[in-house]
This record gives structure tokens, sequence and C-alpha cells, in this order.
């Protein structure tokens, strides 16, 4: 028991130099302070394994602070399952997701890449030139697996908006009783202020914000994920241009196949994830523990 408390605690907090425990270094200091006179590796880990502890690894997590959290959030998870406000949504009202997948290079190998052969993978020479990078900005219809996107020197307010116009002209979201959008809090499309300019553009269009620091609840970034690995890597492209080539063929390409994700995660979910991490906001707004 006691060689399972030390695994859960930080080594600093016992004077250990270390930012995480292996199981030697458990099984040194336990020897150390005389908690056992005789104690191995193998002991140490068949312990710890017997309730999953494992303080060698680690994962990176961002704290949830925004004060509205589960309100944000909670509107992206019902949008998702069709509904608004306590109302389903009708057959004229549509759900999209849209963001920016900003400096996306185009590299220029200074030697060929080979294809895989026998026992040989790709090969991809280290060394490269730059030429230059674009903004990719896409939006999806979530429920009908539609993708639109366009290549922008640089993201932005103008950019995005043309990207709003792209979407907004064509039926059928042109005649929609309303289209809402899901963003983040990108300077191109964050606050008030950015659903005024937009309504007044398009009075049925309804901007959604998630919480900070919540990419994860905007399904666009799902399909910027399967870009980046199917289309973007390894980057080997001689100019700009092939790059937009690549990634609006891409686009077409996935459009052709893909169906709508098969998103999971609803309020239920995360009224049990809020549980697990206990918040207060704090005088500064934030939230912490």
């Amino acid at each position: 028991m006691e060689v399972k408390a030390l695994a859960c605690e930080l080594p600093a907090t016992t004077g250990i130099p270390l930012s995480r425990w292996s199981t030697a270094e458990i099984a040194r200091h336990v020897r150390a302070a005389g908690i056992a006179a005789t104690l191995s590796d193998k002991t140490v880990w068949r312990w710890l394994n017997q309730d999953a502890i494992r303080p060698w690894q680690h994962r990176t997590w961002i704290f949830p602070r925004d004060p509205q959290f589960v309100t944000k959030a909670g509107r992206i998870l019902d949008l998702y399952q069709r509904g608004w406000e306590g109302e389903p949504l009708r057959s004229d009202e549509f759900v999209i997701s849209a963001d920016e997948k900003t400096s996306i290079q185009a590299r220029r190998r200074r030697h060929p890449t080979l294809p895989s052969l026998p026992g040989y993978p790709m090969k991809v020479e280290h060394e490269y030139g730059r030429c230059g990078a674009w903004a990719y900005l896409a939006a999806m219809d979530v429920h009908r697996a539609k993708f639109f996107g366009r290549c922008e020197r640089r993201s932005g307010i103008v950019s995005f908006d043309r990207l709003v116009d792209q979407v907004m002209s064509q039926p059928p979201y042109d005649e929609a009783r309303r289209v809402f959008w899901i963003v983040d809090n990108g300077s191109s499309h964050r606050g008030p202020k950015s659903i005024e300019r937009l309504t007044g553009k398009y009075p049925r269009l309804v901007l959604v914000h998630g919480p900070v620091h919540a990419s994860w609840l905007n399904q666009i970034e799902i399909y910027f994920s399967i870009l980046q690995r199917k289309a973007l890597t390894p980057n080997d492209f001689p100019s700009l241009a092939a790059v937009q080539e690549r990634i609006l063929g891409f686009q077409h390409h996935y459009e052709s196949i893909a169906a709508p994700f098969e998103w999971k995660f609803t309020r239920h979910d995360l009224n049990d994830l809020i549980a697990k991490v206990p918040l207060e906001v704090t005088p500064s707004g934030t939230r912490a523990a």
C-alpha cells in the first residue's frame, strides 16, 4: 500500500529530482527510505499493475477554464443530435462545422521521394526548400457529410467571410430556415461582433461559439486530422499550386466516400466528464479545481 501511495505522488514531493517515476526509481527510493529492505523492479511493476497505476506515463490536457463551458458545449452537442433549445431541428435547418487549418507549407524535397519496395518503406529526403504556405478554410455539413473549402494566403475576417459566402450562396443553405455555424474563438469569428457581422448579411445564419480551448467539440477538426494523415503527410510538394490541388482534390475525393461522423459524446457524457473535474469560478473569471 505504501508503494502504491508513493507511485501516486509526484517525485518532487519526496525531494527526488525526477519528473516522473519509473519502477526502478520507486524500488530504489523504497529501499533507501527503509520501507522495505529488498524490493525488485518487477515486484513494483506487478503491484502497480494490479490497480493500473502507471506513473511513468503522462499525457497533456487543457483545463476547462471557460465559465460557461457546460452551457456552450451543451448547445453544440444538442446540435449534433439535431436539437436546439429543447426543440428538434426541422428538415430545412442545417448544422455547419467550420474552422481554419493554418500554415500548410509546400516543402520541396532536395531529392525525389522514392516509393516503397518489398522490405523498404517510402523514403523522403530530410532536407527541403520552403515554397510558401496556405491557410485552408473549410466547413462541413455534419449531418450530410458535405464539405466546402478554399485555400487562402492568410486567414482572417475577409477570408472567413468568403467561406461563409461560398456556403450560404448555394442550395439548400440559401433558402434554409436556419443554418447553424459551429466555430471556435479564433480572431476571424470571435465574439458578438462576428455574430452581428454575419447575421447582418445572412439573417438565417446562427453563429454558435464553442468554449475556450475545446476544439475537440468541433467536428471539422476530425476532417482536418484525416486530411493531414491521408493527403499532406509526408509533405513533398514542388509548389503552392500543388498543395492547393492536393487539398481540394482530397476534399472532393473524401466527400464522395464519406458518411457523417458517428458522434457518440452526448450531454450525459459531458456531465460525467465535468463531475470528474470539480470546478469553480475564480474572481478572474477562469476556473480552477
